[in-house]
């Protein structure tokens, strides 16, 4: 990693954690898009891990007053039952695959209410969403829209909803580091720092997105983050499709 090319992550992990502090995920799908073209697989899951955790415990930590902790503690038991799931099948992810099960991901956010209505503050509900939701995380690096999709129909407000899934979002990306950790090996003690350095960057990102989300309304962020996210799925599911020809 060049000395360039450490100055442009350092830009933007900034610019994709002020993205997940405004909308809570698509900070990690813009930052995981950009290591897939620098690093392994598993490699870049992991670092993406790495960075997205201290994006997401300063985004939990700023908003911790609103945190769900009941809906947490049984999200994170859905997530270890996953995560215990595929360790057992022995796991291991393709660039392909990867690009084109997230690419395929926000077709979630525009199932009708009516069809397919969740709910994360009903405990069954949360349990299958961490469930869900950390396991795709840790199959496939992100797992945004899977986790959106309970929470974009509960009746929470817009500051509950970002910081339970910031606090879910720290079990996950701690869970996907351990998972993936000896695909980390590769790294040398130079990126290591790169990627340490970019800690207080995604801080900062964070809580200049916090800043952005307090002047939203629910309407407008809940429209927006459908929007977005789907923009970003459809690059995911053409470089996907592209590997795969």
């Amino acid at each position: 990693m060049s000395l360039l090319i450490a100055a442009a992550l350092l830009l933007v992990v900034f610019l994709t954690s002020m993205l997940s502090g405004i909308f809570g995920m698509a900070g990690g799908l813009v930052l995981l898009g950009i290591l897939l073209f620098m690093l392994p697989v598993g490699t870049a899951i992991a670092v993406q891990g790495a960075i997205q955790l201290v994006a997401n415990g300063s985004r939990a930590w700023f908003s911790r007053a609103f945190i769900d902790w009941r809906v947490l503690a049984i999200m994170t038991a859905g997530l270890v039952t996953a995560g215990i799931l595929l360790f057992i099948l022995r796991y291991v992810p393709d660039l392909a695959t990867v690009c084109i099960v997230i690419g395929l991901l926000p077709i979630l956010l525009w199932i009708p209410q009516s069809w397919l209505s969740l709910d994360a503050s009903k405990p069954h509900h949360a349990f299958i969403c961490g469930f869900m939701g950390g396991g795709i995380n840790l199959a496939v690096g992100v797992a945004g829209p899977t986790i959106d999709m309970f929470f974009i129909r509960t009746p929470m407000d817009r500051r509950t909803i970002i910081a339970t899934k910031a606090a879910a979002q720290v079990v996950n990306h701690a869970g996907k580091i351990a998972f993936y950790w000896s695909a980390t090996m590769v790294l040398t003690g130079w990126e290591w720092g790169a990627v340490a350095l970019a800690a207080p960057f995604a801080i900062a990102g964070t809580s200049a997105g916090y800043w952005v989300l307090q002047r939203l309304t629910d309407a407008n962020f809940k429209s927006w983050t459908r929007l977005l996210v789907t923009a970003i799925g459809i690059y995911y599911l053409i470089r996907g499709i592209f590997l795969l020809i």
